[in-house]
């Protein structure tokens, strides 16, 4: 122990020695004083004295054993990790399905254990959802007639004429599984509708289980950004380079490799693949206009494989993304309803606290009892946040706080010294 420490412990308990012997001497001098105008009124001061004596004994020594006894330690089975994605996935909606339960907002609570149900439900469906995202001109519903074969919606409409989250079913030779594949409306539209049909654009995506990025160029930071986020937060993705019909053999290969390596920290290069939904029709030497196939090939065969090796895995990928969205709800409305429980216990612990000083005038027994209420207070904190503390982390507590409030209470009293001495 250093010297300084030393030097602070030998003045605290002399100047707790004092303040007893200070105690004392008014006790006498009051007693003294009520003995000589009635000596029963003295003798019933002293029995109280003594009472309060005992009491204060009884107090010390119950707290002194109740530090002293070893606490028990509840040894919890460690939590085995789930070998199989679905597994995962199926533990985290137990997870949220716990924590919706610790939610007292009935409202919350509801509207909670309804999104879980939906997430439950998507878990158990026999079919894959392939959402189509970009921009209104980038060529999303040619890309959605190519894969399914046939006239789904208005091929070639300006911005702003899919409708909302449009949905059509296929199915692919060698998969159990339907495939759902929904052209979404085009991002980067204008005005507030357009803003909202982007919002909803962006709520499809984060639900795929398989997400084309469609663009008709290099990127745009307003395309790349979403695509970003998208592929951060565990999105699979593919970058589909649409209309490559209208570039030269060389500007398409240039696009390619610059998509490839903007794309490469977070996107695989074979994912990003080049077509063309629906070339534009060509002038043949009888002045007619032939109409190319389209050239989807690349994609369908990229599909193909990712949904057939990848289709399990990325349904347990895309519910477990919405089970962490949903958790992260989940957990903000039970840390502000655990706050609001935190500070009541805190204000009652603060007038518990306020009315044992009062009453407890020796140094050493207001500190202690102060060091127990707040250790206990802290327990119950404890509790309401899910965390067990045991009486062996109750007991280090309270005596680390109070040997904090003895330390501030020398200081204090240091200083007015000097104050009154200077």
């Amino acid at each position: 122990m250093s010297w300084s420490r030393i030097l602070v412990l030998l003045v605290g308990i002399v100047l707790i020695l004092g303040l007893l012997l200070w105690f004392l001497d008014s006790l006498s001098r009051l007693y003294f004083r009520i003995s000589f105008t009635s000596p029963l009124l003295g003798n019933l001061f002293l029995l109280l004295l003594i009472v309060l004596l005992v009491a204060l004994i009884a107090t010390l020594i119950y707290y002194s054993i109740l530090f002293q006894r070893p606490g028990q330690r509840s040894e919890r089975p460690l939590p085995q990790a789930p070998e199989q994605k679905t597994e995962a996935a199926e533990e985290s909606l137990k997870a949220i399905r716990q924590q919706v339960a610790q939610i007292q907002d009935e409202v919350a609570r509801q509207a909670l254990i309804d999104r879980a149900l939906e997430i439950e439900e998507s878990l158990s469906r026999r079919e894959l959802r392939v959402v189509v995202f970009g921009t209104g001109s980038a060529g999303k519903t040619s890309i959605v007639n190519a894969v399914i074969g046939r006239i789904v919606g208005q091929v070639g409409a300006p911005m702003g004429t899919t409708v909302a989250g449009e949905t059509y079913r296929f199915q692919l030779k060698g998969l159990e599984r339907e495939i759902f594949i929904t052209d979404t409306p085009g991002i980067l539209e204008a005005g507030v509708i357009g803003t909202e049909r982007e919002r909803l654009a962006r709520q499809l995506a984060t639900e795929a289980d398989l997400l084309l990025f469609v663009l008709d160029n290099d990127f745009r930071k307003s395309e790349y950004e979403p695509l970003r986020t998208l592929a951060e937060i565990g999105k699979r993705s593919l970058i589909v380079f649409n209309k490559i019909d209208l570039y030269t053999e060389a500007d398409r290969e240039e696009i390619l490799a610059r998509l490839r390596q903007r794309v490469q920290r977070f996107i695989d290069p074979s994912d990003v693949v080049a077509v063309a939904a629906r070339p534009q029709p060509v002038l043949v030497e009888n002045g007619e206009l032939f109409q190319p196939t389209p050239e989807i090939l690349p994609l369908l065969r990229r599909m193909a494989a990712i949904l057939r090796v990848e289709g399990e895995d990325l349904i347990a990928d895309n519910i477990l993304l919405q089970s962490q969205r949903l958790g992260e709800e989940a957990r903000q409305l039970i840390d502000a309803q655990r706050l609001q429980q935190a500070e009541k216990i805190v204000d009652r612990f603060q007038w518990i606290g306020a009315g044992v000083i009062s009453v407890t005038p020796l140094p050493v027994i207001d500190l202690l009892a102060t060091a127990a209420i707040n250790a206990q207070m802290v327990v119950e904190i404890g509790k309401v946040y899910g965390c067990e503390i045991n009486l062996d982390r109750g007991r280090e507590l309270a005596i680390s706080l109070a040997k904090t409030l003895a330390g501030l209470g020398i200081v204090r009293g240091a200083v007015e010294l000097f104050s009154i001495t200077l």
